[in-house]
């Protein structure tokens, strides 16, 4: 079996769903903050396919860009969640929770 452009796609588009699925659907900060990781990974996951079966370039360096927009993304994501996370725990020591729910403001 070989696997295709399409087959990458297919696993992307499932990870994405499952991701908005959760943030969607939980009340948990750190289960909202996990569907947004598994969406940014799939958008990494896109990424990363069309650069290694796109063949619209024929120079030697243009495979490298989708490899490059993968760190950035991965950078912002490590700092989303670095702010993301110390944001929950500040709520949490403020609020004694990380429901959302039961969250009205970020006013303290």
């Amino acid at each position: 079996m070989i696997i295709t452009l399409a087959h990458y796609l297919t696993v992307s588009g499932v990870v994405f769903g499952i991701g908005i699925a959760i943030a969607l659907s939980k009340r948990n900060v750190i289960a909202v903050l996990m569907g947004v990781e598994l969406m940014l990974n799939a958008s990494n996951l896109v990424l990363l396919s069309f650069s290694r079966f796109g063949g619209i370039y024929n120079s030697e360096i243009a495979p490298v860009t989708g490899h490059v927009f993968v760190v950035f993304v991965l950078t912002v994501a490590a700092a989303e969640a670095a702010v993301a996370l110390a944001m929950a725990v500040l709520m949490y020591r403020n609020r004694e929770t990380v429901d959302l729910d039961r969250i009205s403001s970020m006013r303290w």
